[in-house]
């Protein structure tokens, strides 16, 4: 059981996709980023990972990233200035 929440976990870590409005407008080109940089990078307090995954999805799934941050993606105008724009951003929706 463990290794499949592992395994479902790195699963979600390689879906990784662009950032979205309106963190996007902020750079011309956004940067992919694999699985295996995520997981380099998952303790380190410059990174922000912002899980967009609709609510139903969220609640059902029993696979999280350490140290995510659930956002409505349809609610995008109303969190995006709370974060510092100077972190990396990774969002993620499975």
């Amino acid at each position: 059981m463990k290794n499949m929440k592992a395994m479902r976990a790195i699963l979600l870590m390689s879906m990784v996709l662009f950032l979205m409005v309106p963190l996007s407008i902020y750079a011309q080109e956004v940067p992919r980023m694999t699985k295996e940089e995520l997981k380099a990078m998952i303790d380190n307090p410059e990174l922000v990972i912002v899980d967009v995954r609709s609510g139903r999805d969220w609640k059902s799934s029993e696979s999280k990233i350490k140290n995510a941050v659930r956002e409505e993606p349809r609610e995008a105008d109303s969190w995006g200035d709370k974060y510092d724009k100077s972190k990396t951003f990774v969002l993620y929706c499975a």
